[in-house]
């Protein structure tokens, strides 16, 4: 029996979590996602004309993957497989996609599978599925939490249509939440629940986007109210309810790199607010603080730069100084460092000077190191002209003295130029 057969069983029981029981049959009952299932939009038109293409449904989880695939199942007059990446394997394709030729030949209907964490396969896996996605024998639709150009392989996702899903909002979760409130078949109805806005909305903005966490913390607060004289749910219930907020995050996932993102980009952009939030996000999760460290070594350098030098020095200082205090503490010495670089003045010179001369030598012919420039110091390379007419800059007044450095076909380049922000003005002049 596969999740959706159960589901179907199951769905009317009070034995079934909320969740489960107020999942949507049909698209009419779906909320949220207008994007993809709204009126005349794509996914919407495929379903309702029974014409689906493989896809890949990608989005945070408790935003209705699995239910579109359920609605799929239930109304698509093609036969439904489903999978789940963390149990399947190679055979079980393989008994599927024979099972789907037969169907195919014999009564031309076509196969759709379904497998849920497509993420979780691997690449052998995910190739054994190539020419049955190509050649049609099966339709694909693989849902994942995390970001399929990751994750699944370029040949396969070629080969697929990726929708994805949105975190639903605030607005969506609240008429969810009503929804299931007021549903005496298969939710709440039964307790007469009082509510105000406010509340629903704050239970919304705990969930984080995620359908599921905000029927979860609804159905727990009912069941905590069952046994008291009051039916209305407060900020005080839910507090005993949900206890410490857990922030989303994985740290080899898609939502890891949007925060490091947000992270470095707050630091450039001179937000220090904003990239102390970041930071905070890191931290709470657990994030690695030597990952961290090694972000804000890298954001001095090539985006504070010689506009002030001594960000780096902040940066490397604060690199060793949380290895060497350790956590709770560390958290405090980054917070410094990331200030620091948020209110440094900024200059990316150094690092597009690099770019440039590296770019260089891969795309033209940049020459020899010039006669009076090389290495004098061995037998023979007087004769050979090495290190002649050199001129010691320490010989000059000030220490500088003007010669060619740079090879004959790359004379009069500037790779390095200054910006006029902090002490890169004084290198300028």
């Amino acid at each position: 029996m596969d999740l959706f057969s159960y589901s179907n069983q199951v769905e009317n029981k009070q034995a079934a979590p909320l969740a489960v029981r107020m999942r949507p049959r049909i698209l009419d009952e779906f909320i949220g996602q207008n994007d993809i299932i709204g009126e005349d939009k794509f996914l919407r038109r495929m379903i309702d004309g029974d014409n689906l293409p493989s896809m890949i449904l990608f989005g945070p989880p408790g935003t209705g993957k699995t239910t579109l695939a359920q609605i799929v199942a239930n109304s698509t007059g093609s036969h439904f497989e489903k999978l789940n990446a963390v149990s399947a394997g190679i055979a079980d394709i393989r008994k599927i996609v024979e099972a789907a030729q037969e169907r195919l030949g014999f009564y031309r209907q076509r196969t759709i599978v379904f497998i849920d964490e497509i993420h979780r396969f691997n690449k052998g896996q995910q190739d054994v599925l190539l020419p049955y996605v190509e050649d049609g024998r099966i339709i694909l639709i693989g849902a994942t939490t995390e970001n399929p150009y990751f994750e699944v392989n370029a040949a396969l996702l070629s080969r697929m249509r990726v929708i994805r899903l949105k975190s639903l909002g605030v607005a969506e979760l609240v008429e969810i939440m009503e929804q299931a409130i007021a549903d005496h078949e298969r939710g709440l109805g039964k307790f007469n629940l009082v509510y105000d806005q406010e509340t629903l909305s704050t239970i919304a903005d705990l969930s984080g986007g995620d359908a599921r966490v905000a029927l979860n913390i609804l159905e727990q607060s009912a069941t905590m109210m069952s046994s008291m004289d009051t039916k209305k749910i407060t900020i005080s219930i839910l507090k005993e309810v949900v206890g410490e907020r857990i922030q989303p995050y994985d740290k080899s996932g898609d939502h890891h790199y949007d925060i490091v993102s947000a992270f470095i980009k707050s630091m450039r952009g001179s937000d220090a607010d904003a990239a102390v939030h970041y930071l905070a996000r890191m931290v709470a999760a657990g994030e690695d603080v030597k990952f961290i460290a090694r972000r804000i070594v890298i954001c001095a350098a090539e985006d504070v730069g010689n506009a002030d030098p001594q960000a780096l020095v902040v940066a490397m200082a604060a690199a060793q100084a949380v290895q060497f205090i350790g956590m709770p503490e560390a958290r405090i010495i980054l917070s410094q460092a990331v200030i620091y670089i948020a209110t440094a003045p900024k200059s990316n010179a150094c690092y597009m000077a690099i770019d440039q001369a590296i770019n260089d030598l891969k795309q033209k012919n940049c020459g020899q190191v010039p006669p009076h420039l090389r290495d004098a110091h061995y037998q023979g390379a007087e004769k050979l002209g090495h290190g002649a007419n050199y001129l010691y800059p320490h010989n000059y007044e000030g220490n500088i003295v003007k010669q060619q450095y740079l090879p004959d076909a790359l004379v009069g380049t500037v790779y390095y130029r200054p910006s006029k922000n902090g002490k890169e003005e004084n290198i300028k002049k």
